[in-house]
């Protein structure tokens, strides 16, 4: 900015007083411009970007309600069909590093075009497969074309919000949520009537035109005011005496642990209902009700975490999970399905969206983006292993109780982490 004060001193001659009209009339002017966080047009962005999530995360979801029926025609086991959901996890998280590194360098405009071009593509070949492995492959394609979605759109709406910023990362999670409540139930309904295939070519079509035009709306609202939001974001609020890259091991290792519990009911709630005789679409409908309550519980999470911050809020959803977990162990009739996966969702919806807080809280803004992508990666990783593990449980087993217990143990471990840390930013506190 040039030197008002000089142009002060000299403001009395007529080519000075023109000079300092310019430079005060520029420098209002780009004060006017400039975004401000928590603003009308920071909510604007942030309903664009749900509904942008909302769409491109149904590749999460439409896998696990054609599972049964491509396991049935590529004649496969449990645990082989399972690695087409550990497929789109990896995706999911892989693509979550490299779709945050390009928004951390170029915005989340080029990173969510790339995201809906390989969506788009992955749906296509999935309809054309033509044996498992192939089916297998272009499930990770669908998990890297819909991670934009999710961990850089979590991150970039971190710097639109500062008082509720833990409300904003929580509402954009919530489309991840928004997609499992509406579309198992469309997926469902177009196997059965039209098959799996046509289905997933009609997915295609329905995510390359609204996702398209959402994008170019949002990158309107974005260019209205500029979207160089990250450099006057607020610095980190939480030290916890670790090393950027020490603390991110930890969270890594801490969202593996939860998210291998998590996956269990998410992955095979359907494939378990038609075990027990209910058939595929009530699982289908147990699905769609543990995302609608996992909405209430990721919006709830974001209030308590701008009031009592991230760690706090992931030991909650972490113990609540826990025992949602304990009680799948134990009750198998239909009412008492509903009302569990009902309870799981509202008790787990805020866990994932809790580490991006975390994230922003004890890290630098200008690496937001790629930090949450490796954490996000690291649970997806655990959603990975765990959705196979469990079919493999099955596969030895002939049940789904060993494979609870399973995720129950790995839950146990996530709370003993988020409680080290916790008690670790009580010593700090006591310290300063």
């Amino acid at each position: 900015m040039p030197n008002i004060a000089a142009l002060w001193v000299d403001r009395r001659h007529p080519a000075a007083q023109v000079g300092y009209a310019v430079v005060i009339s520029s420098h209002f002017s780009t004060v006017a411009d400039q975004f401000v966080p928590d603003s009308r047009q920071a909510w604007l962005r942030l309903v664009v970007a749900v509904l942008i999530a909302s769409v491109g995360a149904v590749g999460m979801w439409s896998v696990v309600v054609v599972m049964p029926v491509v396991q049935a025609e590529f004649a496969a086991t449990r645990g082989a069909v399972s690695l087409a959901a550990t497929a789109i996890f990896f995706g999911f998280g892989l693509g979550g590093v490299i779709m945050g590194r390009i928004t951390d360098r170029l915005g989340i405009v080029p990173a969510m075009a790339v995201s809906i071009a390989c969506l788009v593509t992955s749906y296509v070949l999935a309809g054309l497969s033509t044996a498992l492995w192939q089916f297998i492959a272009a499930s990770f394609l669908m998990g890297f074309g819909g991670s934009a979605t999710f961990a850089p759109l979590m991150a970039e709406a971190s710097h639109w919000f500062e008082r509720y910023r833990g409300l904003a990362v929580t509402i954009v999670a919530s489309g991840n949520y928004f997609a499992g409540t509406i579309w198992p139930p469309l997926v469902n309904w177009g196997t059965q009537s039209f098959g799996w295939r046509p289905t997933h070519f009609a997915i295609a079509g329905i995510c390359a035109v609204l996702m398209t035009i959402l994008l170019l709306v949002l990158r309107a609202i974005m260019a209205s005011h500029g979207a160089h939001d990250r450099a006057n974001a607020p610095l980190p609020q939480v030290d916890l005496n670790l090393s950027t890259n020490t603390l991110t091991v930890i969270l890594c290792i801490a969202s593996i642990a939860c998210c291998v519990a998590m996956s269990m009911p998410q992955v095979h709630i359907v494939s378990y209902c038609g075990d027990l005789g209910y058939g595929p679409a009530r699982g289908a409908e147990m699905l769609s009700l543990m995302m609608a309550f996992g909405i209430v519980s990721r919006i709830a999470s974001g209030f308590i975490a701008d009031r009592f911050g991230g760690m706090v809020t992931l030991m909650i959803g972490s113990v609540a999970q826990a025992v949602a977990l304990f009680f799948y162990l134990f009750f198998t009739s239909l009412p008492s399905l509903y009302l569990i996966s009902a309870m799981f969702g509202l008790f787990q919806g805020g866990i994932v969206p809790s580490y991006a807080i975390i994230v922003r809280e004890t890290m630098p803004a200008n690496e937001a983006a790629t930090r949450v992508g490796i954490v996000i990666f690291a649970s997806v990783v655990g959603m990975s292993f765990g959705g196979w593990i469990s079919g493999v449980i099955f596969d030895w087993t002939g049940s789904y109780a060993a494979a609870f217990a399973n995720g129950f143990a790995w839950n146990l471990l996530n709370i003993a982490i988020v409680l080290m840390l916790l008690m670790r930013g009580r010593q700090r506190l006591a310290m300063a």
